[in-house]
């Protein structure tokens, strides 16, 4: 296969991170990503949050955690040969906190107090920031098992621009912050809840709350404090180093969006955002792009063409199919007009800012099985 700008793109980097607005089709690029990767002789594992069902199920990894390496059959019956390997693994937030847990903490013990406790339930499935952490812990791990030469992060869902980037510091300062670093010490003396030890407005406040909640609520929560504190320096830690990883050059960022202005703008946000963080983005991929559908021919030609290949049809459907066309040619006008407004705006996304630009058309139904899977990864080869 001649060089395209995808496979540039690749040179020197071992995680490409796909963000983009909800509804820009996210998932599937970032699917098509590791195919076209796959394709070009590379170990790919795709990291992806939430695939369309129809598509998961036919690569078999419908609800499934652990990486699970598709059948290179699977693609070449649709005409794509893999010279590399493709796998995909859904996250699983809770079974990598789980691990976490019971990898860093001081004994076997320690850990089943933790995870069997009912704050930790609540802490590592609806916490803010737990999936973004768990979604950087598990693009580190993979990192350091080595073996895939390329892991395509298909970004949690969030009303922040590349939120996860934060995940790891808000996380840490949630679960460390005065107010439980207080209950934890008043636990830990002497291994039940004493308010009587605490400076006396913070007692004053959990006296009011343990009346609306229960003394033994706040005893739990102090229990779960002081079990999980022998974490906060290595989940502290750690939380930077993966930080630092991903603001290292051996990650791209991929932008994806449509031609829709609320996607565009979403994008150039999240450009921008990089921006501030000292990054940049690499690639915008726009997706579901409308194709030029060109001159319309005469309909006096165009009722000879139904003729002449045995259409069905009656006197009217000539004219209507141009009436379709030019819908169809404005439609994609009014696209094309969006996106050169768009581009043209001083910012992160404006011309040239982001090295490589790629256009994938729109396909007359969603992309839910590999035969799509693989149209889409054949643009962007």
């Amino acid at each position: 296969m001649p060089e395209s700008g995808f496979t540039r793109l690749l040179r020197g980097r071992r995680v490409l991170v796909v963000a983009g607005a909800g509804g820009v089709g996210k998932t599937t690029v970032a699917a098509a990503l590791g195919l076209a990767a796959a394709a070009r002789g590379l170990r790919v594992l795709c990291l992806t949050i939430d695939p369309a069902k129809r598509l998961s199920d036919r690569l078999g990894v419908d609800g499934k955690a652990a990486d699970h390496a598709v059948d290179p059959a699977t693609f070449a019956a649709e005409g794509l040969i893999l010279k590399g390997e493709f796998s995909v693994t859904m996250l699983d937030t809770k079974r990598t906190f789980d691990d976490l847990v019971r990898r860093h903490a001081s004994s076997p013990e320690a850990a089943a107090r933790i995870l069997s406790n009912e704050f930790y339930e609540y802490v590592s499935t609806q916490l803010a920031g737990t999936q973004a952490y768990m979604a950087m812990e598990k693009v580190r791990s993979v990192l350091e098992d080595g073996r895939y030469d390329l892991i395509v992060l298909d970004t949690p869902p969030t009303s922040d621009a590349l939120d996860f980037l934060d995940a790891p510091a808000r996380l840490i300062e949630t679960l460390d912050s005065a107010a439980l670093r207080w209950l934890s010490e008043a636990f830990a003396r002497s291994g039940r809840l004493s308010l009587n030890l605490m400076a006396r407005g913070m007692a004053l406040v959990l006296r009011a709350i343990a009346r609306l909640t229960g003394r033994r609520f706040l005893e739990r929560l102090a229990e779960f404090v002081t079990e999980v504190n022998e974490l906060f320096g290595g989940f502290r830690e750690r939380a930077e180093r993966v930080a630092r990883a991903f603001r290292g050059p051996d990650f791209a960022y991929v932008l994806v969006a449509t031609k829709a202005s609320e996607a565009l703008d979403e994008a150039r946000f999240f450009a921008e955002r990089l921006e501030r963080l000292g990054m940049r983005a690499d690639a915008l991929i726009v997706n579901r792009a409308r194709v030029d559908p060109g001159e319309p021919p005469a309909e006096d030609t165009l009722e000879a063409f139904l003729v002449a290949r045995g259409v069905p049809h009656d006197d009217t459907l000539a004219a209507r199919v141009l009436v379709a066309q030019g819908e169809e040619a404005a439609a994609f006008a009014y696209e094309q007009g969006v996106l050169r407004t768009e581009l043209s705006r001083e910012g992160a996304l404006a011309a040239g800012r982001i090295p490589l630009s790629i256009e994938i058309p729109a396909f007359a139904e969603s992309v839910h099985d590999v035969a799509a899977l693989v149209a889409v990864c054949r643009h962007l080869l």
